[in-house]
């Protein structure tokens, strides 16, 4: 009997040890129900079934704590769409601007009495000036 009872006190300890071990170097947001102290008070006090308790209720399995969306189905990204498609219209429209402020200083320039390349030319007047 004593022969039987050693080997299993021995395992019963060991899963004991190596419940209190997983229960206190699992992150708290990996614990399911209560607080990270409430598990391993919980393990600690109720040495076997403590144990039992914490693999079969309290750890929650890294599978289970944020598994991959696919596109469409993450809010987060489906905002940052809507924000991109805000600024690319924003974009659109200052180049539209740009575009119509480029073909006035254009039309200035071709318009008889416009703005020549020479005229304003400082260089242009000092030169004259001199001679």
């Amino acid at each position: 009997m004593v022969r039987v009872l050693i080997p299993v006190a021995l395992l019963l300890l060991a899963f004991w040890v190596y419940s209190i071990v997983d229960c206190a170097l699992q992150p708290p947001v990996r614990h399911r129900g209560v607080s990270k102290p409430s598990w391993m008070l919980i393990v600690i006090l109720i040495p076997v079934l403590g144990g039992v308790l914490w693999f079969a209720l309290g750890r929650v399995r890294a599978s289970e704590l944020a598994a991959p969306r696919a596109p469409d189905d993450d809010p987060e990204f489906l905002g940052r769409i809507g924000h991109i498609s805000d600024q690319d219209e924003r974009i659109r429209r200052l180049e539209a601007e740009l575009a119509a402020l480029d073909a006035e200083d254009q039309e200035n320039l071709d318009r008889p009495g416009g703005r020549d390349a020479t005229e304003g030319d400082d260089d242009a007047d000092r030169h004259d000036s001199t001679r």
